[in-house]
């Protein structure tokens, strides 16, 4: 398992549980449904990735860069680092670990 799965799997992971949170907090259906929409196909790309499909990565790292513009809208938005400051700063690093394995792969 390389770093690049670990990575997808893992902002996956906090992707749907970050939905779950703010379903339960706010009754937002938006981020419930939005959050594990955006989990499962990063867990689908990490385990693809496992699988040996280098689309996997792929689809991981548009996942991963549209929810990095997607929360620093809500970033500059609400000025609140929580949710919107902590995901797209673990967003930032995920992309950039999947980054140095594609061009590794290229």
């Amino acid at each position: 398992m390389n770093s690049g799965t670990i990575a997808a799997i893992a902002y996956g992971i906090l992707a749907i549980v970050g939905g779950i949170m703010g379903y339960a907090q706010a009754k937002s259906k938006a981020s419930l449904i939005s959050g594990s929409i955006s989990g499962l196909l990063l867990i689908l790309g990490g385990v693809m990735l496992l699988q040996g499909k280098a689309w996997g990565l792929v689809l991981a790292t548009v996942v991963t860069a549209v929810l990095i513009i997607v929360f620093a809208i809500r970033l500059f938005k609400t000025r609140k680092f929580m949710p919107a400051g902590l995901m797209t700063l673990l967003g930032l690093i995920t992309l950039a670990v999947m980054i140095q394995q594609l061009v590794a792969i290229v």
